[in-house]
């Protein structure tokens, strides 16, 4: 496997294909393409953490992770994540992922459990409300996009000291 920069076009439309259940990003710090040979497997984005209790101006938050299902991709991204974070100074990285995924490639890759109940809730509140169902998004080109929003489910947040 070989790590490779990717612009956020690149990036967005490798998640725009291939992602499960999340959209694109809107922006990050960097992303890290995984080839293996010669052909992009995965993608991940990383940024500031979406909390702002979680935005000390030290730590990141890999946004997306995207593969193809290719064996030890997300592994090598997520290493690959931290290694890049460490060395521009930073000192900790964290991510979110379903109750329902599998913890294997953030297991072995060094990264640690730190909350099991994350999310999951509603945005929708009385003196904000909310619209859910339908997310209308709009390509670089204009093109309208629907996507449905992601079912409601809770999420772990994990977590490399680096």
């Amino acid at each position: 496997m070989k790590a490779v920069s990717l612009t956020l076009q690149e990036s967005n439309a490798y998640i725009r294909d291939n992602h499960r259940h999340h959209g694109t990003v809107c922006r990050d710090k960097y992303r890290v393409g995984c080839e293996e040979q010669g052909r992009l497997v995965g993608v991940a984005n990383v940024g500031r953490p979406l909390s702002r209790h979680l935005d000390d101006g030290r730590t990141l938050e890999v946004l997306r992770l995207c593969t193809d299902g290719t064996p030890n991709a997300c592994s090598f991204l997520y290493s690959r994540c931290a290694r890049i974070a460490r060395e521009l100074g930073y000192t900790k990285i964290i991510t979110y992922i379903l109750d329902s995924e599998s913890s294997a490639s953030l297991k072995a890759s060094g990264w640690e459990c730190e909350s099991d109940n994350c999310g999951g809730g509603h945005w929708d509140c009385q003196s904000r409300p909310r619209q859910t169902g339908e997310i209308i998004e709009y390509d670089l080109l204009g093109a309208r996009i629907i996507r449905r929003e992601s079912p409601i489910c809770k999420k772990q947040r994990w977590v490399r000291q680096l």
